[in-house]
């Protein structure tokens, strides 16, 4: 199967780094990885990472931890954007933006019930585990349970995919073509749900500024 231009570019970036730069390397791309700007695919630095393992040019162990560290500081780094943009959404963005602070205040009460859960499966998938500390921080979820349960859900995705790595050796590159299958159907099904969302939003705003019935329009 031929890549895109582009993928066949951040494939070469990304395995350059970390044939030239080892630990210091992975835990970088792993940090912007679970930042998710720019968006950098897992799918690709763990598997090649673990080729170097096999290669013995790194350990399975220092690998799992340094990625690990990598990817906690960027979703932790995520978490505070979230964080400290609350006030921004809720009161200074513009008005197509800005959130109403009683939706903040329900997803509040969804983490506050669910946020580990969601935080450790959402660490499972692609694309979904580098945006999910996000909403995290916007709900303020409690950051020592944020990131327990970012560590529960990221290192066995973690070491699958460095596992998967030393298996295939030099066709560690064979699982790219299929995880990208993956990321697009997350990525259409998280792109439906963004859409319901807004759609969501747009109807109980367009009611919340109607008139009242029988009332003088605004």
């Amino acid at each position: 199967m031929s890549s895109i231009p582009i993928i066949e570019t951040v494939v070469s970036v990304i395995t350059r780094v970390l044939r030239w730069g080892g630990y210091p390397g992975l835990f970088g791309l792993m940090t912007v990885e679970s930042f998710g700007i720019p968006p950098i695919p897992s799918e690709v630095i763990l598997p090649f990472t673990g080729f170097l393992v096999a290669m013995g040019v790194l350990s399975f162990g220092g690998a799992l931890f340094t990625a690990e560290a990598g990817a906690l500081v960027g979703a932790f780094l995520a978490y505070a954007v979230g964080r400290w943009g609350r006030d921004w959404v809720s009161y200074r963005a513009p008005a197509r933006l800005r959130l109403d602070p009683r939706h903040l205040a329900r997803m509040d009460q969804w983490f506050a019930r669910h946020g580990e859960v969601i935080v450790a499966v959402a660490r499972l998938l692609p694309v979904v585990n580098a945006y999910v500390s996000y909403p995290a921080g916007t709900a303020e979820m409690n950051p020592v349970k944020f990131g327990a349960f970012t560590i529960v859900g990221g290192v066995p995705f973690i070491a699958g995919l460095l596992y998967a790595g030393v298996v295939l050796r030099s066709r560690w590159n064979v699982l790219v073509p299929y995880f990208s299958y993956a990321d697009y159907a997350i990525v259409v099904a998280v792109a439906v749900f963004l859409i319901w969302l807004f759609l969501r939003w747009h109807r109980e705003y367009r009611l919340a500024r109607a008139p009242p019935a029988g009332g003088p329009a605004a």
